[in-house]
């Protein structure tokens, strides 16, 4: 299993994952419950979303799960999808958090590849993805913009890329520091990499501040040896 998305709900931790590879058979979106924030936690015992090919959508590989609560609507949000086909899917939970409740239209914005991260600030929400081949220079961090968590969605281009120093920045997620208020955005990179790739090895977990321009917009960001 690898992507994994951990969240409270009422009481408890969930734990999405993806499990593949797509090919020879479909990938497939697990989750598991947990009592605390660690193991064991007690898993479904079947796939939440599975992947593959339908005659009207094309080829869906059903990984990088992550979660997202709708402030205005109560509403829990799983995005998925990724890699090959390249399509982003949205689906509303069930109560239990185990179940699918109904798929939701989403489209899947500009450059998008996989790693959908969704959060809303000052009422505007963000949707931010990877886009690119995650062993090579062009993996990237791109955003959109939208009124909904369902969009519309205005692309807004690419945030963070790949520089002199390190390499293939991407499947990120946003947080902000209880303590202080600050805004962050923490991914994986390459370091000590020449060219563009393929790339091996492992990459290395980073963080780094965010700012936010007066029109919504989010400042390209800057990566250090922090």
């Amino acid at each position: 299993l690898w992507a994994p998305d951990m969240v409270p709900a009422d009481g408890r931790w969930y734990l999405y994952y993806s499990v593949g590879p797509q090919n020879p058979t479909p990938s497939r979106i697990g989750v598991a419950a947990c009592d605390v924030p660690q193991v064991p936690c007690t898993d479904s015992g079947r796939p939440l979303i599975t992947g593959g090919r339908d005659g009207t959508r094309g080829e869906f590989e059903a990984i990088d799960p992550m979660i997202f609560t709708d402030p205005a609507s109560g509403i829990r949000y799983l995005y998925a999808g990724g890699s090959a086909g390249a399509t982003l899917r949205a689906f509303a939970l069930k109560p239990d958090m185990v179940t699918v409740d109904r798929e939701v239209a989403v489209a899947t914005p500009p450059q998008f590849t996989e790693g959908a991260f969704v959060h809303v600030r000052n009422g505007v929400y963000y949707l931010s993805y990877s886009s690119g081949n995650w062993q090579a220079a062009d993996y990237s961090v791109h955003y959109a913009t939208g009124p909904s968590a369902t969009g519309p969605w205005r692309y807004r281009g690419a945030i963070l890329t790949s520089d002199t120093r390190f390499k293939g920045p991407g499947h990120h997620s946003f947080v902000t520091d209880p303590r202080t208020g600050t805004d962050l955005i923490v991914y994986h990179r390459w370091q000590g990499q020449e060219g563009n790739g393929p790339y091996k090895g492992e990459r290395r977990l980073a963080i780094a501040p965010v700012v936010y321009g007066a029109d919504g917009s989010i400042a390209p960001i800057r990566m250090t040896a922090g």
